[in-house]
């Protein structure tokens, strides 16, 4: 048997879902992430669920509207954090390699790794806050933070030593 609350989500559900996906989506672009905002819309709805008063539909388009926003920052900071790597694994040549070498080297790190050049990097967190994150204290954190820089860039390095054999630059 559903609890008013649940009976009522489910019609705001029901009733606004279609509307809410649609929205994002001309936004974002991307089918997948929109189904996941959407979802996480509707996650936030039900968390802020006050037992007097449901959440309305505009109150959702705003949810929405800073979902939409927060998907654009962690974009942004993404391609910060590759622009960045590329520039620390070639601070001499200056020439920078595309983009999917620098995801391939990040996918062929260690989570701990990858996580870690993510929060300082993607997420801009500073070594304390960073240590927080991960449950260290701070010169464990700067030191994780060097050896994941010199995993990726040892990672990053033999990726292009292996493409310039390949075609022979």
């Amino acid at each position: 048997m559903l609890s008013e609350r649940e009976a009522a989500f489910i019609a705001l559900h029901k009733g606004s879902y279609a509307r809410i996906y649609r929205y994002i989506l001309r936004r974002i672009n991307d089918t997948q992430v929109a189904e996941e905002l959407a979802a996480d819309v509707f996650r936030v709805a039900w968390q802020k669920w006050e037992t007097a008063k449901a959440p309305d539909v505009p109150w959702l388009y705003s949810v929405a509207r800073n979902l939409v926003g927060n998907a654009y920052r962690s974009r942004e900071r993404h391609l910060a954090l590759q622009l960045r790597l590329q520039a620390s694994a070639y601070p001499v040549s200056g020439a920078a390699p595309d983009t999917a070498a620098v995801d391939a080297a990040l996918d062929a790190l260690r989570p701990q790794d990858r996580e870690i050049l993510q929060l300082a990097y993607w997420d801009d967190l500073a070594i304390a806050e960073i240590a927080q994150v991960i449950g260290c204290s701070a010169a464990a954190a700067k030191v994780r933070l060097h050896r994941a820089r010199e995993a990726f860039r040892k990672v990053h390095t033999q990726g292009n030593e292996f493409i310039e054999q390949k075609t022979g630059a």
